[in-house]
């Protein structure tokens, strides 16, 4: 690919990269390094390559930053950046781009002088994708030569050579993953994709574009895409409300770049009763938050009731106001840059640098009032809304109560319609949430009644993204839940937050139907787990269960397809002269049709089951998801479903 030219010249050479420790043991324990060898591991190689791009670019060296996904699921990043430095490296005494790509903990992010801000905080990316591969390739573009060194499981080939002239910069990396380490081999396009717009809306100015070679458009071209963006995290918010109302017509945006710690700001009101918020430390997506969403908290209650209190908008209301009022219908997005962060645990998911709290603090409060008496009009319908969100709290706060005061009035307090374990350790129970009545009879029948409980639920539940949280208390199917569950709401900072020292079960699994009111049921099951016990979804306690698809029958042989390539390649086992009629298959539309012996085998027995982790690649992918899919607007939804309609499957 054709490599920009860089944008700047800066003094980036070997005496850059500092050399802490080697990298013997990334094959023997992938895990500890990318976090886990499956999809999530897959994926994560890609982010560690972009990243350094990404870092170049915060440097100030790089602008243009592309991703190409190749026909074999290899993937080539490359940037016009300054290139990785390619001479002696003086404590090593080999090339400086050997020691990045080969040696762990190895690289310029350690050294001030060359990334005053840095994503890939350890300097372990690109030398952990480099052990993690079959194969790399490393192709520099600096000073004037075209440099090149190729590896196998991380080990190089041939020492670093000239292969040409170039009158260009850049970095160019393609890599093969190393199908004996990871459980999965194919690239998702719209993961990739959720990525790179997600830092382009963080690193505003910066191209990054996406080409997937094993998938042509309409008129026969690479499926391609571009992101850019000139808005930053306004057009974040924008994009992130863009399948819910707006309350008031602009973002709220600061962009602060005086002191130590650079703060950008965006957020929003809308019509919906959640709040949204996403934070992110050098373009790192702390899930957990930190000292900056305090600081932006703290900010923003403190800056809406002063404004409040003084226009007298509180005096009529009547009702009390805490921090949680001025969050209901809020979309904000936090990204601090910090020279040195410090993250809480392995997962960098929670900042504890004490200083960001009084930096976004101090940015937040300044442009928030100085917004507020500019715009008189959307100040009193931010404050009229945060009045209707204390009502309603109110309101949630007795319904909570009473759910919660069931559990203590009544013994238990659990759902007569849940058949409980014998077995009281969380650590080892799991409980069944089964759509039907029908279904639920043959999940008690076939069950391991030491571990496994069953809760049947009748119907759909209520859809949450609609309804005000004092309604979904009253709701019986979640109510049931809750109390089965055995979590409690509120703990000291935030009366919604999910209180689960008392949770019953850590293996939560959502079983229904596989047919369309199936995944109707299981995405407003999913919709109440992210809104309300998102953390139930952050601690890995919940689970979707994978029924199978089809019954194949020949004579005595049965055998069962959980997708349509099992079941061609049953057929073909079991027919190999291609005598298809001689093999009966049943299409399962329901878990009421299997008994509950099969229901057991295919899809409770631990040793034999499937069942897919829920995880959360992207907070922010994952709200514009559950919005757009379950909110009031249409148009995004049907444009959604025109899109993805290819890859639907009808039921007959």
């Amino acid at each position: 690919m054709e490599q920009r030219k860089s944008l700047a010249k800066g003094d980036y050479s070997a005496n850059n990269i500092q050399v802490l420790e080697g990298l013997e043991a990334v094959r023997k324990r992938p895990a500890m390094y990318i976090g886990d060898v499956g999809i999530r591991g897959l994926h994560h190689l890609v982010w560690e390559v972009v990243d350094n791009s990404i870092d170049e670019a915060l440097a100030g060296y790089c602008d243009d930053i592309h991703v190409e996904i190749n026909k074999d699921n290899s993937i080539t990043v490359s940037d016009n950046g300054r290139g990785i430095p390619t001479d002696i490296h003086e404590k090593e005494q080999r090339s400086a781009l050997e020691v990045v790509m080969t040696v762990l903990h190895a690289g310029g992010k350690f050294d001030k002088d060359t990334y005053k801000v840095s994503g890939g905080l350890h300097g372990v990316g690109v030398s952990c994708v480099n052990a993690l591969s079959t194969h790399l390739k490393a192709t520099v573009h600096r000073n004037g030569i075209i440099y090149q060194q190729e590896y196998e499981k991380g080990i190089p080939m041939y020492p670093v050579k000239e292969v040409g002239k170039t009158d260009i910069n850049g970095t160019i990396i393609t890599f093969m993953p190393d199908s004996s380490i990871f459980t999965h081999s194919e690239y998702k396009y719209d993961t990739v994709a959720s990525r790179l717009r997600e830092l382009s809306f963080l690193n505003s100015g910066i191209k990054l574009n996406l080409i997937d070679h094993r998938e042509q458009d309409e008129n026969g071209a690479d499926l391609t895409d571009e992101f850019f963006s000139t808005g930053g995290l306004k057009e974040f918010v924008l994009y992130l409300d863009s399948t819910r109302e707006r309350l008031i017509p602009e973002p709220i945006h600061l962009n602060n770049e005086k002191g130590e710690i650079p703060v950008e700001v965006a957020l929003n009101y809308n019509t919906s009763y959640t709040e949204n918020v996403v934070s992110y430390v050098n373009n790192i997506n702390t899930i957990e938050g930190g000292t900056h969403v305090a600081g932006f908290r703290r900010a923003l209650t403190r800056t809406l009731k002063s404004y409040a209190d003084k226009s007298g908008l509180l005096e009529k209301a009547k009702v009390e106001i805490t921090g949680d009022d001025f969050r209901e219908g809020l979309t904000a997005v936090i990204s601090i840059k910090v020279a040195e962060p410090q993250f809480e645990g392995q997962t960098k998911t929670k900042l504890g640098n004490s200083d960001a709290m009084g930096a976004v603090d101090t940015s937040l409060s300044e442009a928030l009032q100085e917004y507020l008496e500019e715009h008189p009009k959307e100040a009193k319908q931010i404050i009229s809304k945060v009045i209707l969100a204390a009502q309603a709290r109110q309101a949630a706060r007795k319904a909570r109560e009473m759910v919660q005061r069931k559990n203590v009035l009544s013994g238990t307090g659990l759902p007569g319609k849940l058949a409980d374990c014998s077995d009281k350790d969380p650590a080892v129970c799991e409980i069944y949430l089964v759509e039907g009545d029908s279904a639920g009879g043959s999940a008690k029948q076939g069950r391991n009644r030491k571990f496994q409980a069953i809760l049947p639920l009748r119907g759909k539940i209520l859809n949450v993204e609609k309804a005000q949280e004092h309604k979904i208390y009253d709701n019986d199917e979640i109510k049931n839940i809750i109390t089965a569950l055995g979590v409690r709401f509120g703990m000291e900072d935030d009366a919604r937050a999910l209180n689960m020292e008392k949770l019953r079960y850590h293996k939560i699994i959502i079983m229904t139907d596989a047919d369309i009111d199936g995944s109707h049921i299981r995405t407003l099951i999913l919709t109440f787990f992210f809104r309300y016990m998102r953390s139930l979804i952050e601690n890995g306690y919940l689970y979707i269960a994978l029924p199978p698809l089809y019954l194949i029958k020949k004579g005595k042989q049965e055998r069962y397809a959980w997708t349509e390539d099992d079941r061609l390649s049953i057929i073909r086992e079991l027919a190999p002269e291609g005598k298809e009629d001689s093999v009966n298959v049943q299409r399962y539309k329901g878990l009421g049709e299997m008994n509950p012996e099969q229901l057991w085998t295919t899809t409770m027995d631990p040793e034999s089951r499937s069942l897919k982790l829920v995880t959360i690649d992207s907070a922010a992918e994952a709200d514009h998801l559950f919005s757009m899919l379950m909110g009031d607007e249409v148009a995004p939804r049907r444009d959604f479903i025109e899109k993805n309609a290819k890859y639907a499957k009808v039921d007959v």
